[in-house]
Order: C-alpha cells, then structure tokens, then sequence
C-alpha cells in the first residue's frame, strides 16, 4: 500500500479503537456491556444493523460473485427486506417485552433448558463460522494488497479485534458502526465513478457490455432445485434471513439496545432500507469490473486466481492515494465492528444461556468477567476457521451461503413452531430438533455422493436447501408430535402471536378507557 493510504487507514483505525477506549469506562455491568442499557437511538441502532449485514463478504465476495457470473446470489438479499415487512412490525415488539438479554431465553420459557441450549448451540457454531470467512476475506484483500501472508494477517486481525472487543462493549460497537455507514457509501460511490469514467468509451459502453453479456441477470428461472436458480435462492433467502430476524443474536440484539418499541422498529426498517442498495452497488461493482478489464485490454496478474481478489486490485492500482486508503479502513473497520458485534453476541448467550444456568449464584461482576474471557475463545476459533478457509478453493460467498445452509439448525423452524402453534411442546420441539439433525446429517454426507455415495437416495437438490428443508422438518415434526403428546401443563400466552395480540390489544383498549375517563373528570 502507498504511503498516504497507510496513513489514511491508521488514523481511521486510531479513530474507531479512541471509540472503544470511550465507552470502556461504562462497561462495568452486564446489562451494559451486553444491552447498553436499552439507550441507543433508533436510527443509531438502525446504522448497527446495516453494518452488522455489511461485512467483508459484502466488500469483497459480492464484486467477486458477479465479476465471475451474474447477480444471483443478491436474490437472497431481496428476501431480507420482504421478510422485514412481513413480520417486523409484530418480532420487533415481541422479542423486547420477552427477553432480557439473550433471543434462547424464549425457546427456554416455550419448550424448556434442552431446547434452549440447543438454540444457542446451533446459533454459535453458524456464527464462528461467519467469523471465520470474515477473518478470511479480510485476510485475502489485505494480502492481495500488500503482499503478506495470509496466514500472518490472519491471525494478526484476530488479535486486534479481542483486544477491541474485550474493552468497548456493544455501545462502543454500536457508535463505530455509525461511522461506517458513512464512510461505506463514500468508497461505494468513488468505485463506481472510477469504474464508469476511466474507460475511454465512458460510462455508457460499460453499462451496455456489462447488461449484453448477461453480467446484471438475477440467474436462471427454471424451477430445478438442483442448481442455484431464482427459486432456489429465493427458498434460501427467506428461510435465511427468517431466521435472522427471529432465532439470530446479533439481530435480536439489535431490538434489545434501542430506547422504545417505536424506536426499534424505525431503526429495522432503516437498516433493512440500506442493506439491499449496498448490496446491489457492489453487485454493480462487479459487474463494470468484468466491464473495466475486457473494454481497456487490461490483464489481470497470473497470481490473482480468485475472483474475490479482482476488486482490491483495482483499487490499489487505478484508485489515487488516499481514497483506496479510504476504502480499505472501511472495510477493515467495517470486518472488525461485525466482529465485535458476533463476539459481544457470543459472549452474551455464553453468559445467559451456560454459565449463568450452572451457575445461578454467580455475581454479575463473575459473569461480566465469563464473557470477556469467552470474547478471546470465540475469536481465537474464528481465526482457527479462516486459516482453514484460506486453503480452501471456490468462490467465497458461495462457500458462505453453503455453509450457513447446512448448519442453520431449524431454528426459524423452531420460532414458528414455538410462535404460531399454542399447543407446541418441548416433546414436540426435541423430536422436531431431532428429526432435522437426522436429516442435515444425511442431506450433508450424501451431497453430490462424494462423502457417502447411496445411489438414488443421495440427497438431489442443492446444498442451499437444506437449511430451507430442515426448517420446515423440524416444524412439521414439533407440530406433530405436540398434537399427539399435549402438554400437562398450560403455557403463558404471551408466548405464541394468538396470545401476545390479544394481550396487546387488552392493553391498547385499558389505556383508551383509562383515557376516555380522564377526559371526562371535571
């Protein structure tokens, strides 16, 4: 990196830790550290979940994605605002008048401990691993930029980022991704003029090359479930980002930290608003890059190998001092506040859903010390995940969405059987867990027959379904299986939407004649 980049970038970096430094000194409970005492504005919160979305997959496997093909893999992004305006306006609410800290707490008043902590398992095991490809894909452009080893920028990132997390707390993260958000749409906006304007036929020619060859399609639209189609990604993205919305930390954090009900639901929707345009502008990015090489004759150096490497060459070569500098702390700052995020996340159902449970005696201070120590484990085995990705091969983003698939763990299955069915039961939501378990195992090994070859009865579709599959296992199963084992025991209402509307609705109609009688004293 040139001079004045190396610059730009440490004194941005010296900006978001001064951040951390700052609210270090406030974090001194749990409900700060983990909550921020329920203080943050709504559009604050909503900036925290644009940059909790906006990751280093974002920055560098999305030009990556469509360099190499076309703009399928935004489908899924798609899903995530159409799932939003389907059910926002109801989850938001429910999960801040529900739990206190931890999204497993309701799956533990609904079905019991086992569930629960089956829920915050299958929530930290698809977390390291987005840690890790976060680890990796910084790792990656930072390496394709400056030339160091993988490996060393790896585990050099990991040991930055506990050191930042382990101080601020998700006040801290939540001020710093504000700053991103700003920062973000200034690289996005640089990148794309650049990308426009330094082609000699201009800005038109590269928008006709990039939409005549196909490089803007969303994909296929055939019905097969085999191969990545519209269908199949759309399939993936609702159940995806369903479970983001009801059964993901750093998500249901999100409701947690602002100051009012109405608060939070304006900053979901403005964080939801931001997600899918950054999305789309760096498809776009992508897209005028495969645009950018074949109209200017340009070669791409032989060791560039993966297309994820395409765009942080472009912006150490054609992006003048300063501003590649610019973009890069973006993404750096960007990686490491999604980090922070995932591993305050972490910390927290490691805090509330284990240790507070075999230790119900322990002190907060005890606790808030538990979750420090397991911020250094969850970073250390996300870097230990990015050192195995580094040697892997395939396109980055489709690894990702591979992964997230298989080890998604039913949950959005689990939150519609626990939210929409009153005679759900903890029978029903093991056998549910189970049968989904069975399913991803053998859906997993007989993938394509290269694990466990069984013929006809390999699984036939996809890998993207079989997070879609298992959700809507583990339904079907808990539904089942409560009707046929009903519960001694009646639930609290509040706990399914049937009785959380009626309650709403008791309290909306108290208050009104509470008013009314008002009015009406002399």
């Amino acid at each position: 990196m040139r001079p004045l980049d190396l610059v730009v970038l440490g004194i941005y970096m010296a900006a978001l830790v001064g951040i951390g430094l700052h609210f270090a000194r406030r974090q001194t409970t749990t409900e700060s550290y983990f909550t921020a005492n329920r203080s943050i504005p709504g559009w604050a919160m909503g900036m925290s979940l644009l940059a909790t979305i906006i990751t280093s997959v974002t920055f560098i496997a999305y030009p990556g994605a469509a360099y190499a093909g076309d703009w399928s893999l935004l489908v899924p992004g798609i899903m995530f605002v159409a799932i939003l305006i389907l059910i926002g306006s109801v989850v938001v609410p429910f999960f801040r008048h529900v739990v206190h800290m931890s999204t497993y707490e309701y799956f533990g008043r609904r079905f019991g401990k086992i569930v629960r902590l089956y829920s915050s398992l299958a929530f930290a095991i698809g977390h390291f691993s987005k840690m890790g490809f976060v680890f990796y894909l910084l790792a990656l452009t930072i390496s394709s930029m400056t030339g160091w080893n993988v490996n060393t920028v790896i585990i050099g990132t990991a040991l930055i980022t506990i050191f930042y997390t382990m101080l601020g707390g998700v006040e801290a993260v939540v001020w710093s991704d504000v700053v991103q958000g700003f920062v973000l749409w200034t690289g996005i906006i640089v990148s794309i003029a650049y990308l426009l304007f330094l082609p000699r036929q201009g800005p038109h020619a590269v928008l006709a090359d990039a939409w005549s060859h196909g490089k803007m399609s969303l994909g296929s639209t055939s019905l097969n479930l085999d191969k990545p189609t519209i269908l199949v990604l759309a399939i993936y993205g609702f159940f995806f980002y369903l479970q983001k919305y009801t059964a993901d930390q750093t998500v249901v954090q999100r409701y947690l930290i602002a100051k009012t009900d109405r608060s939070a639901l304006r900053g979901m929707f403005l964080g939801a608003s931001l997600c899918l345009p950054v999305w789309t502008a760096f498809m776009l990015i992508g897209s005028l890059l495969w645009s950018f090489y074949r109209l200017t004759g340009e070669s791409i150096p032989k060791n560039l190998t993966r297309p994820d490497q395409v765009f942080p060459h472009f912006l150490i070569t054609h992006i003048p001092s300063g501003l590649a500098g610019l973009f890069v702390a973006a993404l750096l700052g960007s990686a490491m506040a999604m980090l922070a995020s995932d591993m305050n996340c972490l910390s927290t159902i490691g805090v509330e859903d284990f240790y507070f449970l075999a230790r119900p005696q322990s002190t907060d201070k005890e606790r808030l010390r538990m979750g420090r120590l397991i911020v250094v484990f969850s970073g250390l085995a996300a870097g230990g995940v990015a050192l195995r990705l580094a040697h892997s091969q395939g396109g980055a983003l489709s690894l990702y969405y591979t992964i997230t698939a298989i080890v998604a763990g039913g949950l959005a299955g689990l939150f519609l059987l626990a939210f929409l069915i009153r005679k759900a039961n903890r029978v029903g939501a093991l056998a549910g867990i189970f049968a989904n378990l069975l399913f991803t195992i053998w859906a997993t090994l007989t993938l394509g027959g290269k694990t466990i070859n069984l013929g006809r009865f390999n699984f036939p579709w996809h890998d993207y379904m079989i997070g879609a599959i298992g959700h809507l296992i583990l339904f079907g199963f808990g539904v089942v299986f409560s009707f046929f084992f009903p519960r001694s025991k009646p639930i609290a209402e509040d706990l399914t939407l049937w009785g959380w509307r009626e309650l709403r609705l008791s309290r909306t109609q108290s208050e009104a004649t509470a008013a009314t009688a008002t009015q009406v004293l002399p």
